[in-house]
Order: structure tokens, then sequence, then C-alpha cells
């Protein structure tokens, strides 16, 4: 496979926990990552490398193995990551780690096979010099002709170019278990038996083995949380497509992207980078932001980019305020994607690098 096509198969997967990496096996159509990415999750979101971010749902989990699988009705990758094509590696064998280290953009990091065997807690995964970092997980780990040789999965917290993959092979074993999911529902594996469990149960049905009912819980979300997803969800977007992070949020509205987030424990920001400072009529371009024409938001300049912003006290989303700056969050969503195209209209302002091509 050649670098772009390998790219185009590798997603970033977006919680309210965190982001990760995954990839796409086009048989059976799933998506790969790993359990510790998506757990507590019954859908998260995948996004592709135009930014273009789609539900998924969850379909079966491993946590013995951290390795998870996801199916997206709404949307099939133009490339994918062969898997008949698996690869063993030997100590010494350069590899690439594919992914989104610390929800960064796409990256390859080179490296080598330290150990192809390491025994880590009563398991065998293979150690890479190759820099992992958080976000990493999940992703793929392919040999120099871009063929399959594990699963990202993670990294000694206090150890430098120490990182560990889940071998190839065990997760084609890990295909041939959820093979037996044909109606692509949330499954969880008995590593005792190897057969698949559907409903909430704290042992499995087939042999009776121990399990950890937790695995089928969602993780409840926080009423800060709730408050500001049901403003998302008012402006007709699934809030799951909105989540990068504890009590973080970030995502396009049109060609603008918002972020929502909480700042030292006392306010909360719904902002927007739209545009980058013109060369002319800066005189009448800071005329009118300073006329404050937005109101309850602020126009405001940082690092040479123009920001549309709302700041609200932690205090007062609870308060008699509370359907007013529930309504006010909503609203910004949709005045970022029209103000941006007023600055480019108005003041010649081209659009930040954070904005999204609208075709």
């Amino acid at each position: 496979m050649d670098q772009e096509e390998l790219k185009q198969a590798v997603y970033k997967i977006n919680t309210a926990s965190g982001s990760g990496s995954g990839f796409y096996l086009k048989s059976p159509g799933i998506f790969v990552t790993n359990y510790h990415v998506v757990e507590g999750n019954k859908f998260v979101a995948i996004e592709d490398q135009q930014q273009n971010r789609y539900l998924a749902k969850v379909v079966y989990v491993n946590p013995e193995t951290d390795i998870a699988f996801l199916r997206c009705s709404d949307h099939t990758p133009l490339s994918d990551i062969p898997i008949n094509d698996i690869r063993e590696v030997h100590t010494r064998d350069k590899i690439f780690v594919l992914g989104f280290p610390f929800g960064m953009p796409f990256t390859v990091t080179a490296g080598i096979v330290s150990n192809e065997k390491q025994l880590v807690d009563g398991k065998n995964f293979i150690q890479t010099d190759a820099a992992v970092n958080p976000g990493n997980s999940g992703g793929p780990v392919v040999d120099h002709e871009g063929s399959l040789v594990g699963v990202t999965t993670a990294k000694f917290s206090e150890a430098n170019n120490v990182g560990f993959a889940i071998p190839a092979n065990i997760l084609k074993e890990e295909l041939d278990s959820f093979a037996q999911n044909i109606t692509f529902t949330y499954s969880v594996k008995c590593n005792s038996c190897k057969s698949l469990i559907y409903d909430k149960t704290d042992y499995c049905p087939n042999c009776g083995a121990n399990i950890d009912e937790r695995i089928f819980d969602d993780k409840e979300i926080s009423k800060l949380s709730q408050f500001i997803e049901d403003a998302i969800q008012n402006m007709g977007i699934d809030p799951v497509l909105t989540r990068c992070g504890m009590e973080y949020w970030q995502f396009h509205s049109g060609s603008a992207w918002v972020r929502i987030f909480v700042y030292e424990k006392n306010y909360l920001y719904a902002t927007s980078p739209m545009n980058n400072l013109p060369v002319t009529s800066l005189e009448a371009l800071f005329k009118y932001i300073l006329s404050n024409p937005v109101p309850p938001y602020q126009l405001a300049v940082y690092n040479n980019q123009l920001y549309l912003s709302y700041r609200i006290r932690m205090s007062d989303i609870f308060s008699a305020k509370s359907k007013e700056i529930q309504k006010n969050l909503g609203d910004l969503i949709l005045k970022a994607n029209e103000m941006d195209d007023f600055f480019v209209n108005e003041f010649a302002c081209e659009k930040t690098n954070y904005s999204r091509a609208i075709l």
C-alpha cells in the first residue's frame, strides 16, 4: 500500500473521555481500536483526514486483549488496511506507528522492534522504540511495505522510547470470534469459552465464567456536560459527534470551528477562531469590533486571528439565567458560521486554518 492509502484508512476516535486512533478493515466492514479508547461508550465519533465526523456504534469489546470493533453505517472509507496480509516482525525490524498523538493531526512515527515478544502482565506484545503517545492508542502498526503487524496499545508512563503493540495475529483471533456477531450489536467476549455475550450479566451464560458487568454500562456524563450537550442537540447536532474529552467539545459549524470548554473551573467558554486579520482596512475592522456589534458575544483579536466568544460564569449556569445561557450557547454555533463569511466579504479577512471548506 502507498502512504496515501494508509493515511485514508486511519481515523481519529473521539469520546467524552478523550481521543484515540483506529483503522478500517473492509472485511468485515469494521473499525479497529483499543477497548480502553471506547470504554464506557456504546457510540463514539470517528473522524477522517478531512475532519468529517461520523457516528460509530461499538459492536465488540474484549478488555483482556484491549481490542474493540466499531461499525459505521453512514460512511464507507475509500481505503482499508488488509487483514489477510498479516506480517510477523522480528527484533531490529523497522516499523511505523500511525495515528493521532495528543489528538493532533495524522502522524507517522518510525522506529524499530526492540522485542517481538515482550512479556507484560502475562501477555506477549511487540515492543518498539517508536514514539507512542496518548492518542496513538488503537492505531495500526505497519512494516515498510504497509502490511499490518500490530495495534498500538500502551506506553510506560515513566519511560521514554518504549511503546507496545498487540500482535496482528491476536487481532485476527478477535476477528474470528467476532464472526459470531451477525447482527452487529454490542457484544462482550468471554475469554474462557470464546463465546459472545450480548446482555448485561456478571457471568457467562455459556460457561459460567465471571464477567465484569460494568463492561456493559455507559459512562454517565456530568450535569454540566448534559446542559451543554442539550444546547448542541437543540441546534440539530448529535453531541456524540462533538465530544473531544472530559467537558470539552470541538466541532465544525458549517465552515467555522467551535470550541466549548471549562476555564480554571470558574468560566465556561464557547469560542471560534474564525478569520485571520487582513493586510489592509484594519482601522475599519477594529472600529467594527469595538462597536460591540453582536451581543451577548464578544469579538476579539488574538495572535492575529479574529475570535467570536461567549464567556459564562459557572455559578450562572444553573441559576435563573439557565435557559437564556443555553440558548446563547446554541446560537453561537450558528453565529460563528455566519460571521466568518461576513468578515471575508466585508473586510477581506481570510478564514483561519481551523476552518473547513464547504463544497
